[in-house]
């Protein structure tokens, strides 16, 4: 016979209107998240197909050509292609370690929790400041302070990539802060315990444990670099050749969409099109490889 005891440890079965509710948040998450992946097909579909007559006409020649002339219909994009990957690689250059540096600051105990809670809303509230805002300081502050100390003349592929490293900062050190902070304690304190310095510990077990969440928010913040427009399109220069020196004026598929689109007609809008459409394989590449390196760390 079963004790009263026993009988107090079966486990009773939820109610209905639980387990009702249950399934329809299920269905509705899974409802929404069909609706963003139908929206996003929906949009790369429109795009392609307005790209389709510069396909046609200009196929992979395309993303290798250097002139742009909508007089002589003649169209490439691999100035833009080439700026944009240029611009991104120098910002996560000089971002990723600061952004790293501060997540670790702002994670151990260097500072009050007080006086750290601070900071930490300090850094976040850069990421919600308007690009048009970074751009104007650009062109007011950083262009003129450079022009002291480097052949830099005017808008050009550094102060672009600058005002990008900084604009992406946030997102890396946010991101970083929280997976450094999400690691257990334990392993810290065996680590310590174990004869490992505070340093050695930060770097040979807090960093690769939360490297997943780092390397999450290097990839989150290069695709907004990839991505970025107003600000880059008011200190690149918007250069439509490909130069080796970081203080030529230079080009990125988005400036060129925003200069170019609104006195577009014709051939013009689908090589724009186009254009788009590369900058969103690229974006979707980088997305791809970073869910797959972040997996990989994750079994690691």
């Amino acid at each position: 016979m079963t004790s009263l005891s026993d009988s107090s440890k079966i486990i009773k079965p939820r109610p209905v209107n639980e387990r009702y509710l249950d399934n329809v948040f299920k269905w509705t998450a899974q409802i929404f998240a069909l609706t963003i992946a139908l929206v996003l097909i929906w949009i790369t579909v429109q795009v392609a197909i307005a790209a389709v007559p510069a396909i046609k006409q200009f196929g992979l020649n395309f993303l290798f050509q250097s002139s742009w002339n909508p007089v002589k219909s003649e169209y490439g994009v691999w100035p833009a292609i080439y700026g944009t990957i240029v611009s991104s690689f120098i910002a996560l250059l000089i971002a990723v370690p600061i952004g790293i540096g501060v997540a670790l600051f702002l994670s151990e105990d260097y500072l009050p929790p007080s006086i750290q809670r601070i900071f930490v809303f300090l850094v976040e509230l850069l990421a919600a400041i308007p690009s048009v805002v970074y751009g104007l300081w650009g062109i007011f502050v950083l262009i003129p302070f450079l022009k002291n100390f480097t052949p830099l003349k005017g808008p050009g592929m550094l102060p672009a990539a600058l005002i990008l490293a900084l604009m992406v900062l946030p997102v890396i050190a946010a991101i970083s802060r929280d997976a450094i902070t999400n690691v257990p304690e334990s392993l810290r304190q065996a680590a310590v315990g174990l004869g490992a310095t505070r340093w050695e510990a930060i770097l040979q077990i807090m960093l690769p444990a939360a490297s997943s969440g780092i390397i999450g928010g290097v990839m989150l913040a290069l695709g907004r670099a990839l991505g970025e427009t107003m600000a880059v399109t008011m200190l690149i220069g918007n250069s439509n050749k490909v130069s080796l020196s970081i203080f030529a004026p230079s080009n990125t598929i988005s400036s060129l969409l925003t200069n170019q689109f609104a006195e577009a007609s014709g051939m013009q809008v689908s090589a724009l099109m186009y254009a788009a459409l590369i900058l969103f394989a690229i974006t979707l590449v980088v997305n791809i490889l970073a869910q797959v390196l972040v997996k990989r760390l994750q079994k690691i």
